[in-house]
């Protein structure tokens, strides 16, 4: 197991395969199992350096109290500190949700160190839901406050009756078993009070700050999903502003590409990796 320590946070990452260097970061409740469990992390390891990273607050990742920076900005700062571990200078970044958000703010400020940036099933803005803060905070605090009642078991058992917003595809899906198995393998390495405390502090902007999304000056892959409430027409707008990035939809898909579609995402990840060179 491989840690890097950066200021109060102990960040876990897994490092395996040869060549340009991918750094990957997942999205709310997952871990780099979000990559490893669904075979992704192999598929594109067998071209690339796949280095996952757990961020603040999940997997094995440790971060201690105040404050414990959960907050777009950290997260961003977190995967270049990574990169500056191994000695990358550049390198190619793929997100999924969450850390899409850190992924895509970071790269308005400064895209300079990505050789490319792959964005699924994610947004620009920090806080899906609109609104003011009072309101934006309390959806979250409603949100945290489930992880704080429901252990895994009973909040994976309970999604196929109520899926939301990320899991509608999975539950539509022929193999609805098989995924909720493996979304609860991923879910069980997070510690859910942790999760919760993520969740009220990280979510708080629901601008998508267009203008930056035009100054992003790196390749750009963005990949959305019909069955993706909450992000498929964010995935659209930062497709028409981002200046020269190329968007893939997937039909009968949901929010977790890589448990529902992992062969697919996996291939084209890879052709988009392929077509830089």
């Amino acid at each position: 197991m491989a840690y890097f320590n950066r200021g109060n946070a102990r960040i876990y990452y897994e490092d395996k395969g040869t060549g340009e260097p991918v750094i990957a970061v997942a999205g709310l409740m997952e871990n780099t199992a979000y990559w490893d469990l669904t075979g992704v992390a192999d598929k594109i390891a067998q071209h690339f350096r796949f280095v996952a990273m757990d961020m603040r607050g999940h997997g094995y990742t440790e971060a201690e109290d105040d404050p414990p920076g959960f907050d777009c900005e950290t997260v961003g700062e977190d995967i270049i500190a990574l990169a500056d571990h191994l000695g990358l200078d550049r390198f190619h970044l793929l997100t999924h949700s969450t850390g899409g958000f850190a992924g895509v703010r970071y790269a308005m400020k400064d895209c300079s160190r990505f050789a490319s940036l792959i964005l699924t099933n994610t947004a620009s803005v920090t806080s899906p839901v609109p609104g003011d803060r009072q309101t934006i905070d309390q959806f979250h605090d409603n949100f945290a406050a489930l992880f704080e009642k429901l252990d895994w078991e009973t909040m994976i058992a309970g999604l196929k009756d109520r899926p939301g917003p990320f899991f509608r595809g999975i539950v539509e899906s022929e193999n609805i078993d098989e995924m909720l198995a493996t979304a609860l393998s991923m879910a069980r390495r997070n510690n859910r009070f942790v999760i919760a405390e993520f969740v009220r502090s990280f979510y708080k902007d629901p601008d998508p700050r267009v203008e930056g999304l035009r100054r992003i000056s790196c390749p750009v892959l963005i990949v959305g999903a019909q069955k993706d409430d909450l992000f498929v027409e964010s995935s659209r707008l930062m497709a028409k502003e981002i200046p020269g990035a190329q968007l893939l939809e997937y039909e009968g898909i949901g929010h977790m590409t890589a448990i529902e579609a992992p062969r697919r995402l996996a291939s084209d990840v890879l052709d988009f990796l392929h077509s830089l060179n």
